[in-house]
């Protein structure tokens, strides 16, 4: 039996220590793993129980914050939208202070010898022509454009357009005589006359000129000259439009039908 004296154990241990202290030896180690935490420490107070304050996002505080937004934006659409609802008020009274003032109250005769007032322009769309049945050329024209123009939209939208034929020679153009005149044109054309008083009126409120004299007689020899257009009115008896001598057929049909479009948008039912 070998025994290893003290003096051996001792130079072994010294070896050991040697090597294990060597700069040229690596001792690696396995890194501790990492652990990931997926669940939140529960919150408790002091006695143990759960923090309610804690449970969840819904707290007084968020609620109360959530109605007080609520409620703010609430007040803010319906301001909003009354603020719109005032423009488009605003828009409208500024197209109406934009109109021409053009219109007013008359009182005329028919070709069928019965009064006709502004009150009978109502209810319907009106184009209006002033004229007289002894012109030569250009009033004919225009009135047979205006007959074709209502013609082309009594297709499209029924007899809601109303033609009217106002004589501006009162001393020649007696109700006989409108009443022959309009026939050759449209059959729903209106003829109106009277005398020279209440002709110029209803001239001065539609802004028409007229050169008849005051004291002219039925077979005196002359000329009128006057305002070469027609007038478009709106159910209300407003002025909407004016059309010249220039206008054609198309054009007094396209802002007719405008018109009408709007119209029915902004009040909900046709003429």
């Amino acid at each position: 039996m070998s025994l290893m004296t003290g003096a051996c154990r001792s130079c072994a241990a010294s070896r050991l220590c040697a090597r294990s202290a060597s700069p040229f030896r690596v001792s690696f180690q396995r890194p501790l793993r990492q652990t990931r935490c997926y669940s939140q420490p529960s919150h408790q107070t002091s006695t143990g129980e759960r923090d309610r304050s804690a449970v969840g996002v819904f707290t007084p505080k968020a609620a109360a914050l959530f109605v007080g937004t609520g409620l703010g934006l609430f007040f803010y659409f319906r301001y909003e939208k009354t603020k719109l609802q005032e423009q488009r008020q605003k828009e409208l009274e500024d197209k109406e202070v934009g109109r021409p003032n053009v219109g007013g109250p008359f009182t005329l005769t028919t070709h069928k010898n019965t009064p006709f007032t502004e009150k009978d322009l109502l209810g319907k769309w009106s184009l209006i022509y002033f004229g007289f049945t002894n012109c030569p050329d250009i009033c004919p024209e225009e009135l047979d454009k205006m007959s074709a123009a209502v013609d082309e939209l009594d297709k499209q939208h029924g007899p809601i357009v109303q033609p009217i034929f106002i004589s501006v020679d009162p001393a020649r153009d007696s109700v006989a005589q409108v009443a022959r005149y309009v026939a050759d044109f449209h059959p729903r054309l209106v003829g109106l006359t009277g005398e020279y008083g209440a002709v110029k009126a209803t001239c001065k409120a539609y802004r028409v000129y007229f050169s008849t004299p005051p004291d002219a007689k039925a077979d005196d020899d002359y000329l009128v000259d006057h305002s070469i257009f027609f007038y478009f009115m709106d159910p209300a008896g407003r002025f909407v439009d004016a059309f010249g001598k220039a206008s054609t057929v198309e054009d007094v049909v396209a802002r007719v039908q405008k018109e009408i479009a709007a119209w029915e948008a902004h009040t909900g039912r046709k003429v």
